[in-house]
């Protein structure tokens, strides 16, 4: 796995976040090479105010820092926590860090944007560019060539204004704007009810399955345990909070901590459960890489519904984290509540961590398994 960018006689040297032994994964792509290669023919004077909305490790805000003011943009505190490690790892100026319900500073003269798979998390987006930053701000967009269809360019036409994309380059296009479409300010939250509950759930642009509810929850809602000896439950990858709304209404008594990536999910599942339970709940939700700094032995339930994702690029290691994790946040005799898909072979990885006796099938069909561990 290659760690160092050469570009323009520029030598970084790039991780992914958290730091992993035998990673495979690259810690930047094609795009931010487009976007960096693009930023230089600019040939922009020094000092320039550049906002880059979704450096996936920092790759772009650690280049560009050196001779200009960056801000970077993310709802990713993973990608936040990566970025900050690169930056010191190759000495690089301090930048502005900013999640995506921040305000975008109005003196930006540049704006690089790696469009996100999600298009409401891109119109929400681009309706703050517009709404925010002056019409002579450039903005520049990256994805991969696939994943830029007709109706990708009618939102950037829609949102931000004239649009025009490049030629392609390694699998990669560039897409250019300028600001000079009408606002069209866009509702912050999509609400919804949940099938078979009593309550409805605010999804902000980046929860994920925000629309609509997930396949994996639905699954899980009926085999959430109620116990009076659950006095701290904790929601790992709580998203909008559709577990912890449900955990609270079986265990009013506990304490639950719904724990997210996504400053996004967390600030959904704090309405949620507030709206829901009662602004008197004891329910508190943060951003984490996984359970980071959770003491030991503090936990009596832990419900997971891991990702098989980090950010594009599909990958097993956030599960294994979540459940190392968790084994080690759990009290003696708790229980980590997990579900999967079935070909994840989740069943194998607690078997070695928990002890093969320690582990239960709770239920499965034809797409999903709920597993049980005990400490």
């Amino acid at each position: 796995m290659q760690t160092e960018l050469t570009l323009n006689e520029r030598h970084l040297y790039l991780h992914r976040y958290p730091t992993r032994q035998n990673e495979t994964l690259q810690a930047w792509d094609a795009g931010d090479e487009y976007l960096i290669n693009h930023v230089e023919q600019l040939g922009l004077p020094p000092a320039q105010n550049i906002v880059i909305i979704n450096d996936s490790f920092g790759a772009l805000s650690c280049y560009l820092s050196k001779h200009h003011n960056v801000t970077m943009v993310s709802d990713s505190f993973i990608a936040h926590q990566g970025a900050k490690a690169n930056l010191s790892r190759n000495q690089c100026v301090a930048i502005t860090h900013l999640n995506t319900l921040n305000e975008l500073p109005s003196d930006t003269d540049l704006v690089l944007l790696k469009i996100p798979k999600s298009n409401r998390h891109l119109s929400w987006i681009l309706d703050k560019i517009r709404n925010t930053l002056p019409a002579n701000c450039r903005v520049v967009s990256v994805n991969k060539v696939r994943e830029i269809h007709t109706s990708t360019l009618k939102l950037f036409e829609k949102h931000l204004g004239t649009t025009t994309t490049s030629l392609a380059w390694k699998k990669h296009r560039l897409v250019f704007s300028q600001l000079d479409a009408s606002p069209q300010p866009i509702s912050p939250f999509v609400e919804w009810s949940v099938d078979g509950e009593n309550y409805s759930l605010k999804n902000l642009p980046n929860v994920y399955s925000g629309e609509s509810l997930d396949l994996g929850a639905r699954f899980l809602l009926p085999y959430l345990p109620k116990d009076e000896r659950f006095k701290r439950i904790i929601d790992l990858g709580c998203g909008n909070g559709v577990l912890s709304v449900k955990l609270g209404q079986l265990n009013p008594n506990a304490e639950i901590i719904g724990v997210d990536e996504s400053y996004m999910a967390v600030e959904s599942a704090t309405l949620n459960v507030k709206a829901a339970l009662g602004p008197e709940f004891q329910f508190e939700a943060k951003v984490n890489n996984c359970l980071d700094d959770f003491a030991p032995q503090s936990a009596d339930l832990i419900v997971c519904n891991p990702p098989f994702h980090q950010q594009l690029a599909v990958t097993d290691h956030i599960a294994w984290q979540m459940f190392c994790d968790a084994k080690q946040v759990l009290r003696a005799k708790g229980k980590l509540l997990v579900i999967g898909n079935r070909h994840l072979g989740y069943d194998n990885k607690l078997a070695r961590l928990f002890g093969k006796a320690q582990l239960r099938q709770i239920a499965v069909n034809k797409k999903f398994v709920i597993l049980q561990a005990t400490k």
